[in-house]
């Protein structure tokens, strides 16, 4: 018994929306960049004395791509003076260098990461270096230090130097597979076709009637 035309059409179009938001929801966490969760030092915070390392955790582990750039944690003081060597380790959700400052003052840690989409994320986070004692002050550098390379000292106030730009990192590349706007003008093409079809169905049926 072929069911009448009416429920041909409501069928089609309840299958269909079906698919289409169990494509959305497949999808959409697989796409979702990684977010902040949780850094040392967290933001604003004054700190009294330096921990063994700096570090930023997201929400889920990160992309590590053999030869990417795309892993940074940099500290810089309020006049653009650089600390650290560079060097950034990468351990599931959570990235981290050794702890450097120069003098007491305002802070800057800029951090760049790969989230677990292939996409490059980035953010800074300011914090107060305000020991307690006198503490030995890291001399710095005038560009953003590179893992392995020694750092160039920053120039004495009556030196004239001109600071070489830093070179971009690479951005990492994407995730293979098919993103979420391909998937949903797919899932929205079969939805128009499958209500053209029903429709046509219905027509058909109403004329043989």
């Amino acid at each position: 018994m072929i069911a009448p035309p009416r429920r041909i059409l409501t069928i089609a179009v309840i299958s269909l929306s079906a698919a289409l938001v169990a494509a959305t929801l497949l999808v959409t966490p697989a796409s979702a960049h990684n977010v902040l969760v949780a850094s040392t030092p967290e933001s604003g915070e004054t700190l009294a004395e330096l921990p063994p390392r700096f570090s930023v955790t997201t929400n889920d582990a990160m992309l590590v791509v053999p030869g990417s750039q795309g892993f940074v944690l940099q500290i810089r003081d309020a006049a653009g003076t650089y600390y650290g060597d560079g060097c950034v380790e990468v351990a599931d959700s959570t990235m981290s260098a050794v702890a450097a400052v120069g003098a007491p003052g305002e802070y800057t840690m800029l951090w760049q990461a790969v989230s677990s989409d292939g996409h490059s994320i980035d953010g800074e986070v300011p914090f107060t270096w305000a020991p307690e004692a006198d503490v030995d002050a890291d001399a710095g550098s005038p560009t953003p230090p590179v893992c392995g390379q020694a750092a160039s000292p920053t120039p004495s106030p009556t030196a004239s130097a001109t600071p070489a730009p830093a070179e971009p990192t690479a951005e990492a590349e994407p995730a293979s597979g098919i993103d979420l706007a391909t998937v949903l003008w797919i899932a929205g093409a079969l939805l128009a076709l499958g209500i053209a079809a029903a429709v046509a169905i219905a027509i058909a049926g109403r004329r043989k009637a």
